[in-house]
């Protein structure tokens, strides 16, 4: 597992070992966190190694399953370190690949739904090619994750990998990190600490939001099937920011105030998958209301 101390690495690991895998968990730190999973140091099938990704490795032993889900995902990211998420996309790709396929392991990428861009069709199925600028602000972490699936597919194809890419869209819950610019732990963060919430544009774009238990069960189930294609992991059902916002306010019991700013460049002002083919080839679709998930996240970050 790459990026196994990120927010959804480390919900990935817990899962695994819940589940009695072995688990060789890497990160280099640079936006996980230790604290994701301390509680799992002292669980007998779980090793740490801390790694950069873009540097080659290797692993001793038999190795069943490699998920790839090491990159900077937040928008305050692209600025700050533009070109390590070019690299986790492109050289740690390869390293993880070139690994899966030594061991005759299965892989897994976790692309985004960031490979469609700013959308002209809605829902997004997977063989909508995308609106995606190669200069753009958040162009670093569109490419990189498209340029990810390029190359997973050639392993796939002419290196006969047992490959799987899942187009994760945004996922919310524990373990995100505070005001990382994405939607929900923005609201939270500023919710609870009685700072306004901070709505960029009109608020009238929408988010569709998937917690992270659902998210983990598609990828689960991904991994486990023939699926050779891409697939689509998200939530269908779609939220304007302002009425995200209504609702962490609501659920807080926060009296903090929405204020807004102007919208930032490339920020997509809708986006929503298509899971049919998730539900055909996988029988999944996400199962927590966004009620229920918000307030475990509000739980959590209060703690």
């Amino acid at each position: 597992m790459t990026g196994g101390a990120g927010f959804l690495g480390s919900h990935l690991c817990e899962r695994l070992l819940a589940e009695g895998y072995l688990v060789l968990c890497f990160d280099d730190l640079s936006t996980g966190a230790r604290e994701n999973v301390a509680h799992l140091a002292g669980d007998p099938g779980f090793e740490y190694v801390r790694h950069d990704i873009t540097l080659p490795f290797r692993i001793e032993g038999p190795l069943d399953e490699v998920y790839h889900f090491a990159s900077p995902a937040s928008p305050k990211d692209f600025e700050r370190i533009p070109l390590e998420i070019l690299l986790a996309g492109s050289a740690g790709t390869h390293n993880a690949l070139d690994v899966a396929l030594a061991k005759g392991a299965r892989f897994l990428l976790a692309s985004s739904s960031e490979v469609y861009g700013d959308p002209l069709v809605h829902p997004q199925r997977e063989d909508y090619r995308g609106n995606v600028s190669t200069t753009g602000v958040r162009s670093v972490y569109d490419e990189a994750k498209r340029y990810a699936e390029a190359l997973t597919t050639a392993y796939l194809r002419h290196r006969g990998l047992r490959a799987r890419i899942a187009r994760i869209f945004n996922t919310y819950g524990p373990r995100t990190r505070p005001g990382d610019g994405r939607v929900v732990p923005n609201f939270v963060s500023q919710a609870l600490s009685g700072t306004p919430l901070t709505v960029y544009g009109d608020g009238t774009q929408t988010r569709s939001l998937q917690y992270v238990d659902d998210l983990v069960e598609g990828v689960l189930r991904l991994m486990r099937s023939d699926e050779g294609r891409p697939v689509n992991i998200g939530n269908p059902v779609e939220h304007t920011v302002r009425k995200i916002a209504q609702m962490v306010i609501e659920l807080s019991g926060s009296r903090s105030e929405v204020v807004h700013r102007p919208l930032p460049q490339d920020d997509p002002r809708r986006r929503c998958p298509d899971i049919s083919r998730a539900r055909e080839s996988l029988g999944w679709e996400p199962q927590t209301p966004i009620g229920e998930g918000l307030e475990k996240t509000l739980a959590w970050f209060a703690r």
